[in-house]
């Protein structure tokens, strides 16, 4: 017979590790590239030095005079402070106790949950790898009594859970954990469950977070892509290798390989860095598949860890992905960067060393996996967006 101490022993000793292996390699082909280690992780946060510059102890000399003086290595400290990053299922005692008496309909039942959660850690952790870690989903343009126009719905989806919060992170009063049920993609209309008289134009310019996040996510893309402000506790105004290469075509222009090649060489030749992961939005993948067809290049198609396809440019995998912004194409260098956790994926135990908790004065029981981490490169300098893309 099939209880809640089967559910709990089959989370710890089947599913964890299935799931783990899941969320780290096949949530998306960039998480797939950067290493996860467990190093530089101080208590609560990551405390890394990086290295810059070369090594000032060489010269040339006469043959009997002074040797060149010491220049060791320069280095820059890194802070960073762990992310605390969360996956639920839900199971009701209902469906427990109908499933109570065959093995098999309870499997399918933790099936159908994983994969949900799966499908959920999928979106969201991939949106993040190229946000900016404030969790903002979208600006609110102007409301109606019953909908809220915004400036992007590339990070949106229906069901999920948002809070509506100005600049500073205050959320809007009733509006906390409300869940996005519709979304018109053309007029970039959202509707919200439950909110259908609204005041109108009473959330304009308010920004959409997903519930609690505010400030909250992983430092991914959007936080290196910056020339201005601060990163990992740096002041980019102090040190120059913290600003990538960015560069924004005069005008849309279509992508070419003149274009990417010399993003690759300003890289190699200025940052020392080469190139091993090129991502760009779908639209400009279309583009550059057309540039290659216009001049008859074969396609060369080839396969990446996790079960992904890419493009080959000379060798370099070009994936897209949905959450990089329009007109886009980023050229990595994904040995620079590092996932510093202070573990693997886990589940939240009780006391009694259990998964499978009830909740709150509910008929339902929940379990939480949990996993505390962020991103760090450690060669911002030795990266490169493109952007103004003519799409296709």
């Amino acid at each position: 017979m099939v209880t809640l101490t089967t559910a709990d022993n089959a989370l710890k000793n089947v599913y964890l590790g299935v799931v783990s292996e899941q969320l780290n390699t096949n949530i998306n082909p960039l998480l797939a590239k950067i290493k996860q280690t467990t190093s530089d992780v101080w208590g609560k946060d990551i405390v890394k030095l990086a290295p810059y510059g070369l090594n000032g102890g060489v010269g040339a000399g006469s043959e009997d005079g002074d040797l060149p003086l010491a220049g060791g290595n320069t280095y820059a400290q890194f802070r960073l402070a762990l992310k605390n990053l969360y996956g639920k299922i839900e199971i009701s005692d209902k469906a427990i106790r109908a499933s109570s008496s065959s093995a098999g309909a309870f499997v399918n039942l933790l099936n159908a949950e994983m994969e949900g959660l799966l499908r959920a850690s999928s979106y969201n952790f991939g949106r993040m790898l190229y946000g900016d870690g404030s969790g903002k989903l979208a600006t609110i343009a102007s409301n109606t009594a019953s909908q809220v126009v915004v400036d992007s719905v590339l990070n949106v989806m229906e069901g999920m859970m948002v809070d509506v919060v100005d600049d500073s992170g205050n959320v809007t009063e009733g509006y906390n954990a409300v869940r996005i049920s519709s979304i018109n993609r053309a007029t970039k209309t959202i509707t919200f469950q439950g909110k259908t008289s609204m005041t109108a134009n009473a959330l304009q310019n308010k920004i959409l977070v997903v519930q609690g996040s505010f400030n909250k996510e992983i430092t991914g893309l959007g936080a290196i892509f910056k020339s201005t402000g601060s990163l990992y506790g740096l002041n980019r105004a102090d040190y120059g290798w913290m600003i990538p290469y960015m560069r924004a075509l005069d005008g849309e222009k279509d992508i070419t390989d003149i274009i990417m090649q010399t993003a690759i060489d300003e890289l190699e030749q200025n940052a020392d860095s080469k190139v091993d992961f090129i991502v760009c939005s779908a639209g400009v993948k279309r583009a550059y598949q057309e540039y290659l067809s216009q001049y008859r290049h074969n396609v060369e198609v080839m396969d990446l860890a996790g079960g992904y396809k890419a493009i080959s440019y000379n060798g370099i995998p070009l994936v897209s992905d949905r959450f990089v912004e329009n007109g886009t194409m980023y050229l990595l260098n994904t040995k620079e960067f590092n996932l510093h956790q202070l573990c693997d994926w886990k589940w939240l135990e009780g006391e009694d060393g259990r998964v499978i908790r009830q909740n709150q004065n509910k008929p339902t029981y929940s379990a939480t996996l949990v996993k505390y981490a962020d991103i760090i490169c450690d060669k911002p300098s030795g990266q490169a967006k493109i952007s103004n893309i003519l799409e296709s």
